[in-house]
């Protein structure tokens, strides 16, 4: 058996150096205030199902739920030990209710088992209504469900690939209720950064003036612009925000380095400097090799014993060390990668680098591990 200590990764790490940050649409880094999906849920049953439902000992709010359906079809009272299906599932409904929806739009519906239902595969949701944060029902569900893992087992055995206890139904609900926004009302549009950031939003702000006219944007703080509406066009609201959205703009960023412990993967930001420090990396491999014998002195069948006789083997492997000296502030991403590169360093070990050169304050970016 070989155990490598600290240093000793198999996975190699990887740099690139990107190309210059180039202008891109606002669309793509920013969106409009107000234009935005809205989350919907209901409860509901799904039916038709191969036995694979709820049970409903373990399960009583699928049993309460079928007699409710049951009773607003017609059928008479019954009593909880008249109902023994398994072909009924208790199921959460969500969906995202798109901006400026109009009644009868079809949405999208992701179905969730609520109950111990082991697969989904073959149900049909019954009319659900979908609710969204105020109470109100904006869009009712229905329709046969599409499952894209699935679940087989034996009496010795089982297999689960994906989760069938999770669905869609593409197109599987209709809007009946629309959210009131008017954009004919508005005497300004307010654009949200994905990222917030005071240059980026400068930046912004200036090619939208430079292209709708001067005093048309203003950046209020970090993370939002202010649009004004005025003039002539104003009454083509939807057309001036599709001249904003498409303006182009270089977009700036905070200097980031982000890693992956788990996969290996390091990523650093463009604008990543160092100061000049001088690297050191050694390694130690301890080598644990298990040979064990099989040791039987008399034969068994005069009371003689099998027994295991261990052999272990200790090695340690110490490499030498040497200094590489990484270069100051004023290289460029592609010479930082480059010296990196050159120590021949496994991901561990660039990780293990970039930490201590961030813990002796060398390293001038924000250190994200995820």
């Amino acid at each position: 058996m070989r155990i490598a200590a600290c240093l000793g990764a198999a996975i190699v790490a990887l740099f690139t150096a990107f190309p210059a940050a180039s202008d891109v649409r606002i669309k793509d880094i920013a969106t409009f205030e107000g234009v935005r999906e809205n989350q919907l849920v209901g409860y509901g049953l799904v039916v038709g199902l191969n036995g694979t439902g709820d049970s409903l000992r373990n399960s009583p709010f699928t049993e309460k739920s079928i007699e409710a359906m049951l009773d607003r079809l017609g059928v008479g009272n019954m009593s909880d030990d008249q109902i023994k299906t398994s072909n009924t599932a208790a199921v959460m409904v969500t969906a995202m209710l798109p901006p400026f929806a109009r009644l009868g739009s079809p949405i999208d519906v992701v179905v969730s088992s609520l109950g111990d239902a082991t697969s989904l595969r073959g149900g049909t949701l019954i009319v659900t209504p979908l609710t969204g944060a105020d109470g109100e029902v904006y869009a009712v569900a229905q329709g046969p469900i599409a499952v894209a893992g699935y679940a087989a087992q034996g009496m010795a055995a089982s297999v689960v690939e994906g989760v069938p206890t999770v669905a869609r139904i593409e197109n599987g609900a209709t809007v009946e209720n629309e959210v009131d926004f008017a954009l004919s009302s508005l005497s300004s549009v307010r654009i949200a950064l994905r990222n917030p950031d005071f240059t980026t939003a400068t930046r912004m702000a200036e090619a939208i003036n430079k292209r709708m006219g001067t005093n048309t944007a203003t950046a209020l703080d970090p993370g939002t612009v202010e649009v004004a509406l005025h003039g002539a066009g104003k009454g083509d609201i939807a057309g001036i925000m599709s001249d904003v959205e498409n303006i182009r703009v270089d977009p700036d960023a905070v200097a980031k380095v982000v890693i992956d412990a788990r996969s290996g993967t390091i990523v650093i930001g463009e604008d990543v400097r160092i100061d000049r420090v001088a690297v050191s990396q050694g390694g130690l491999t301890v080598m644990v090799r298990e040979d064990p014998e099989v040791s039987q002195p008399e034969p068994i069948t005069i009371g003689g014993t099998t027994v295991v006789v261990p052999r272990t083997t200790v090695g340690v492997d110490e490499q030498e060390t040497h200094f590489t000296i990484l270069e100051g502030a004023d290289v460029s991403l592609q010479r930082l990668v480059d010296a990196l590169n050159a120590i021949g360093l496994t991901a561990t070990q660039t990780i293990s680098i970039l930490q201590a050169i961030k813990a002796a304050g060398a390293l001038h970016a924000d250190l994200e591990i995820i």
